[in-house]
């Protein structure tokens, strides 16, 4: 076996780009430093290559985190052309669309005192229970405006509700045309504010007509691929999609805080998903360990600056 290239020491100096520091790291290379780097060098040929669907996936508390203007502006920019998202993350996008906001808190306190309080933790960032009351006030009004003699698949629930919106992912979805999936959608404050309604309307929702949607998207993509933040059910959705078809994913990018050894999904490496056939023999695939708050803004940061040139 022999050595491979030289670990080059990082150097930094004032003034430096994300990208510049981001190609300091590709010349370390090591560690998840040198994942990173490699994935911003997969991100921008996925970006720039005009055969590639692009899908994106969203997992873990990203929107309370402030993760949710990234995926807008990947949006407004045409770098997302299929979506799929915890029902958590679309929740908190359409508090923050309908004016409500997420608060700086802290991770040591009274988990108690914040119920009495009525405010929910998220780590360290806090949300008042009033904030809810909009979301219901605005779930259930539209769900009010949908023809109960049909079904609505989740995309297209997804689609009616962004276009009530001004702001956030779910509106610059609807505007821009792009499908918003959300298959686990009763497992989160969508799905509970639906139920509620069905208490005393009539509303019926099929999951599995967003399934022949995506996967003829699938079928008929030349090139498709993938960036995932976090892992369960977005990160599945989207590689099983290819399981149906000849063909996997070209380009792949995980960014997780999961360990592989534990059996997981969210931890998962994507090499293991070439056993699956949902990624080619030959893709370039990377995952990159490390909270994603801190990764995804880096890589999108530095991909965007090269694109910008």
């Amino acid at each position: 076996m022999e050595c491979g290239d030289p670990v080059e020491q990082v150097s930094l100096r004032p003034g430096m780009s994300v990208d510049q520091l981001m190609r300091e790291l590709a010349r370390a290379g090591a560690y998840n430093g040198g994942a990173l780097a490699r994935a911003a060098d997969i991100y921008e040929r996925m970006l720039t290559d005009d055969k590639t669907v692009k899908f994106f996936g969203l997992a873990g508390a990203m929107v309370p985190a402030g993760m949710g203007g990234i995926v807008g502006d990947l949006l407004s920019r045409g770098y997302i052309d299929v979506l799929v998202s915890t029902g958590a993350n679309l929740t908190h996008d359409m508090i923050e669309a309908l004016g409500c906001r997420h608060y700086h808190g802290s991770a040591f306190c009274s988990d108690i005192e914040l119920r009495q309080d009525e405010i929910n933790r998220i780590y360290d960032v806090f949300l008042p229970n009033d904030a809810f009351v909009v979301f219901e006030n605005f779930i259930q009004d539209s769900l009010a405006s949908l023809d109960p003699g049909r079904s609505y698949p989740i995309r297209e629930l997804l689609t009616i509700l962004g276009q009530r919106l001004d702001r956030g992912i779910l509106s610059t979805a609807a505007a821009k045309g792009v499908p918003v999936y959300c298959p686990a959608v009763a497992d989160s404050m969508i799905g509970l504010q639906c139920w509620l309604y069905s208490q005393s309307g009539k509303i019926s929702v099929d999951a599995f007509s967003d399934m022949k949607e995506l996967i003829d998207r699938c079928f008929s993509a030349e090139k498709a691929g993938a960036l995932l933040i976090g892992g369960g059910v977005p990160k599945n959705f989207i590689l099983q999609s290819m399981l149906m078809t000849p063909q996997g994913f070209t380009y792949a990018i995980q960014l997780t805080g999961d360990r592989p050894d534990l059996g997981g999904l969210s931890g998962a490496t994507l090499d293991e998903a070439r056993s699956w056939g949902k990624i080619t023999e030959d893709a370039q695939a990377v995952t990159v360990y490390g909270d994603a708050t801190i990764t995804l803004p880096m890589l999108v940061a530095a991909v965007l600056e090269r694109i910008a040139r």
